[in-house]
Formats: structure tokens, sequence, C-alpha cells
């Protein structure tokens, strides 16, 4: 039987990093110090973000209730509550403080985390590994973007 209470919970965890990432955003995409920054040729427009996260955070709370039956469950929710931490930190540090550098060792550090849920379970999840894979995608594009702009500002 699905646990979809484990679901709602992780549905209302992952959309909450979202509404959190926002605020600490601020207004961060329209501010003068993001408007002129030097941003990769390959910067998707701003709507996709929107697409993209909701589809993420969609098929990682499926990925999450999962992975909760496959392994022990301390473990899993340490490991959800770094990246938790890491998904919102990024926003503060891009930004708020404007230290793109800083920022990137945390889409870094995420991007690992990511990895390893995606690859070390792979063997319990199986083709359920695919629901993390869009995260995994879209956050080795942030990471080209970051780069980007940490190299070219």
């Amino acid at each position: 039987m699905y646990n979809y209470k484990l679901l709602l919970l992780f549905l209302i965890l992952n959309f909450g990093a979202l509404a959190i990432g926002s605020w600490l955003m601020d207004k961060g995409p329209t501010t003068n110090w993001y408007l002129n920054l030097n941003k990769a040729p390959w910067s998707p427009p701003g709507w996709l973000f929107g697409v993209a996260w909701t589809t993420i955070m969609l098929c990682f709370s499926f990925y999450m209730t999962s992975l909760v039956g496959y392994k022990p469950v301390t473990y899993i929710w340490i490991l959800f509550f770094i990246q938790f931490v890491l998904n919102i930190s990024w926003n503060y540090f891009f930004f708020n403080i404007h230290m793109i550098g800083v920022a990137l060792f945390i889409l870094i550090s995420l991007t690992i985390l990511v990895g390893y849920f995606l690859f070390n379970f792979n063997a319990d999840m199986g083709k359920k590994s695919l629901l993390i894979a869009p995260y995994f995608i879209w956050l080795l594009v942030a990471n080209s973007l970051n780069i980007y702009a940490y190299l070219k500002n």
C-alpha cells in the first residue's frame, strides 16, 4: 500500500523549500545586480525555472516517499535535510549577498548529494531512480550557469 501521508509530507517540505528559497532570494531575479550580471548565453528563460522546479519537487517527493521504504529512515532523513538546507541556502548566498563563489560551492555540494541519491540507491529503487534524474540534470545546468557567473563577474 502506498504511503500517501508520507507523500503529502514530502510535498509540503519540498514545496516549502521552494517557498523559503524564493523568500530568501527576495527580488533577486528582478534586481539591478542580477539584471546586469553577465549570464551564460544558454541561460533558460525565467518562466522555465518555475516549471522546472515544480516538476523536480513533484518527482523528488515521489522519489523520497519510495526511498524511505528501502533504506534506514534516519539516514534518509539526514540526507534529505542536508539537501533541504543546501537547496534553500543557495538562493540567499547568490541573490541576497552576491557571494557567487560560495553559492557555487553550495550548488556543487547539492549536486554531489543528489547524485549520491541517484546512483547509490539505484539498485534498491530500480526505475524509480528516474524520478530524481530531473533534479540531477537541472543541477548540472545550474552548475554551468553558476560557474559562468562566477568566472565572468
